[in-house]
C-alpha cells in the first residue's frame, strides 16, 4: 500500500525535498481512500502544519516532539523493552524479518525505527503488511495517544495506523528500567553519542542524523 510509504515520509525529519512533494503524497492517499479509511481526511491537521509552517519551525518542532521527548520515541521496542537486554534480541528478530523478505535496511537507523518499519510494510502485499501492522499496533497506538494528549498533529499518523490494523490495540505495560549494557555491546553509539545504533556490517550500515537536525537538537540545550 502506498499509504504506508506516505505515513513513513510524514514521520521523517522535515526536509525541503520531501516537503515539496506534499501534494503528491496527499494524492496518493486519496487514490487509496477505499482501503485506507479516508486517511487523507484524518491527516488534514498534519498536512496543514507541514504546508503552513516554515522549514526551521517544522524542524524545531520535530526535534522537540520526537528527539527530546522519550514518551514519543519513534523506536518501537523502546516502548516495550526500554533499553533492556530484550530490546537487542527483538531488533535482531525484526532485522531477520526484513532480510527474509529481501528488504534493504542499509540506509536505516535502528531496525525498530517507525518510518523504516512503515517503508517495509509499503513493499509487502496488503495482507502481509496488515498482519505485521497488527503485531505492532499496540505500540503505535500508545505513541499516538501520548502525542494526542500533547496536542501534536503527528498523532494523526498513528490514528490512521490504528484504524488500518486488523487487531485492536491493547494497553502497554511500562517498559523496564533502562539497561544499556547489551545494547552497547550489539550497537555502537550514534553521532551524538546518545542513541545506540547498529554497527556497520555487510548488510547494515548507519545513517547519521542530518546536520540540520543535529543543529536543531543542539540548540534546545
Amino acid at each position: 500500500m502506498k499509504t504506508f510509504k506516505v505515513l513513513s515520509l510524514l514521520l521523517c525529519y522535515p526536509e525541503s525535498e520531501w516537503l515539496a512533494a506534499l501534494p503528491e503524497l496527499h494524492a496518493a492517499l486519496i487514490d487509496e481512500a477505499g482501503s485506507n479509511g479516508s486517511a487523507a481526511i484524518r491527516l488534514a491537521p498534519l498536512f496543514d502544519l507541514l504546508h503552513e509552517s516554515e522549514l526551521i519551525a517544522l524542524q524545531e518542532n520535530y526535534v522537540a516532539t520526537f528527539d527530546r521527548n522519550p514518551s514519543h520515541s519513534l523506536h518501537l521496542f523502546e516502548h516495550i523493552h526500554g533499553e533492556s537486554r530484550d530490546r537487542g534480541s527483538a531488533m535482531i528478530d525484526l532485522l531477520q524479518e526484513y532480510w527474509k523478505r529481501d528488504f534493504d535496511a542499509s540506509a536505516a537507523e535502528l531496525p525498530d525505527y517507525v518510518p523504516l518499519f512503515l517503508e517495509f510494510l509499503s513493499l509487502l502485499p496488503a495482507d502481509e503488511a496488515l498482519e505485521l501492522l497488527g503485531d505492532a499496533v499496540h505500540v503505535l497506538a500508545a505513541i499516538g495517544r501520548k502525542l494526542d494528549a500533547n496536542g501534536s498533529p503527528y498523532a494523526t499518523v498513528f490514528q490512521v495506523l490504528e484504524a488500518l490494523s486488523p487487531v485492536a490495540a491493547q494497553e502497554l505495560a511500562e517498559p523496564p528500567v533502562r539497561d544499556m549494557d547489551e545494547a552497547m555491546e550489539l550497537f555502537g553509539p550514534s553521532a551524538d553519542g546518545v542513541e545506540p545504533l547498529l554497527k556497520p556490517g555487510p548488510q547494515v550500515s548507519v545513517m547519521q542524523m542530518p546536520a540540520s537536525r543535529r543543529q536543531a537538537a543542539a540548540s534546545t540545550h
